[in-house]
């Protein structure tokens, strides 16, 4: 089978389309016949070996895909073969064939394409977390987005919405805001000044800032952000895709009675193998009526992964980048 491979660790412009044997499932594990797969953040970290799960070369690159079961292994319930799936891996997903943990795989609704369940994996299962679960957002509260156009970010937003909150889309361009505010934002504002124009829409705060973004090398854009909450509001701390992990002064927390929350998914499934599907399940009324549903920005064959990831170092994306594997039908 056809596989993108990396060898060595110099970059998406290194990484190696290759013949290599299709793996079969263990105990616990669905074989699947990759539709597409997403590319995400880690996959460009995993290129230079700076992503904190690491593997050893060669190995297979992509932490998400679409498609449907071949086969599945011992102990495997639920599942069979013709099933049409979405699932989120340490690796795999760049391939003709993938092996998926089951515990990690989803069922998808007959309204959901293949290829929009490419999308959906991390971006979602991230979002629900941040929002419903360690900000136990509720309707009629508000909710500050950073990175609002990227993969997560509106994924952010469709998720804040569908639960009925008033979003507030952080973005870098006016080209960037019409897609936000066309996912259902009721604001867009620029990166630039965010704070400024938060305050004058919401004088007296929002009740979370969703950050997936960190601080730019020569800023301190999360304590703006902690400015921007409300009285017991939280900030939710999603990762760090300005290269600058933020630090903070504690007594800002004190003073204002607000709070910062650790939003890891990946640490919480490891501890919670059950997270997925209870995940799924919340979701699965949004996904039904359409609620929640990915924005394309660029489909790419596989044999262009390199330039796939590479879309993701330009800060140019608007939603998700997907490599199609085999097409849908």
């Amino acid at each position: 089978m056809k596989a993108v491979q990396v060898v060595t660790l110099d970059g998406p412009e290194s990484i190696e389309l290759r013949e290599v044997e299709a793996p079969q499932p263990g105990p616990g594990e669905i074989q699947l016949d990759v539709a597409y797969s997403g590319v995400t953040f880690p996959e460009l970290l995993q290129t230079r070996g700076l992503y904190q799960l690491k593997h050893e070369p060669p190995f297979t690159l992509g932490a998400e895909a679409s498609g449907i079961v071949t086969a599945v292994g011992e102990g495997v319930e639920g599942f069979a073969p013709g099933d049409r799936i979405a699932t989120i891996s340490n690796k795999g997903g760049y391939a003709e064939t993938m092996i998926a943990p089951a515990n990690a795989t989803v069922k998808l609704p007959d309204s959901v394409s293949l290829k929009a369940a490419a999308g959906m994996p991390m971006n979602l299962l991230t979002a629900d977390f941040a929002l419903r679960v360690r900000g136990r957002l509720e309707a009629g509260q508000t909710v500050l987005v950073h990175g609002a156009a990227g993969g997560l970010g509106t994924a952010l937003v469709q998720i804040a919405v569908a639960m009925g909150a008033t979003v507030v889309g952080v973005v870098s361009t006016e080209e960037k805001a019409e897609t936000v505010r066309a996912l259902g934002a009721q604001h867009a504002v620029l990166s630039d000044g965010f704070k400024d124009a938060v305050k004058e829409l919401f004088p007296d705060g929002v009740d979370l800032v969703a950050d997936p973004v960190g601080n730019p090398q020569d800023g301190d854009r999360f304590t703006d952000s902690l400015r921007c909450l409300a009285t017991f509001g939280t900030a939710l701390v999603l990762g760090f895709t300005a290269g600058a992990i933020p630090q903070v002064k504690v007594n800002r927390l004190l003073l204002n009675n607000v709070g910062v929350a650790g939003v890891g998914w990946g640490a919480a499934f490891a501890k919670d193998r059950d997270l997925v599907r209870r995940q799924w399940e919340a979701m699965w009324e949004h996904l039904e009526a359409g609620r929640l549903d990915p924005v394309i920005h660029a489909v790419y064959p596989l044999e262009q992964a390199s330039k796939a990831i590479g879309e993701l170092e330009t800060r140019s994306v608007r939603g998700k980048v997907l490599l199609e594997v085999k097409a849908e039908g």
